[in-house]
């Protein structure tokens, strides 16, 4: 069963969210950059299971965690929640033998710095 809620957006229409699309793009985004479920729980500092139900509809995603998440892989939280919204990965390199909830926490400011940067040049040019 797929699960909606109704928000009021800025022009006061109505949006319908997707929690089922929420889960596929949040366990899409996780598989792509090679994290396991238990790496992102310790970024996010939430329960490795959460994630587990949320990926399979069996709950939902809060807004905070969903802005997290956004920051760690370069996307907005406009990302999950529509069919229509692109991703443009942040490409980076990382040299270890293993990721760290800390390294995960730099790579989330360096990306925010990022996306707050693309945000800038859109403006700027009128988009």
């Amino acid at each position: 069963m797929t699960k909606t809620i109704y928000t009021i957006n800025r022009k006061g229409g109505a949006t319908m969210l997707n929690f089922e699309l929420v889960g596929i793009k949040f366990k899409e985004l996780r598989e792509q950059s090679g994290l396991t479920q238990r790496q992102i729980a310790g970024y996010l500092n939430i329960d490795q299971s959460y994630i587990s139900k949320c990926e399979k509809n069996e709950r939902q995603f809060s807004v905070d965690i969903l802005e997290k998440t956004g920051n760690l892989f370069g996307c907005g939280v406009d990302y999950f929640t529509s069919s229509e919204c692109k991703y443009l990965p942040l490409p980076f390199a990382l040299r270890a033998k293993s990721i760290t909830t800390e390294d995960l926490e730099t790579i989330a400011v360096m990306n925010k710095l990022v996306l707050n940067l693309r945000y800038m040049e859109g403006l700027m040019k009128g988009e």
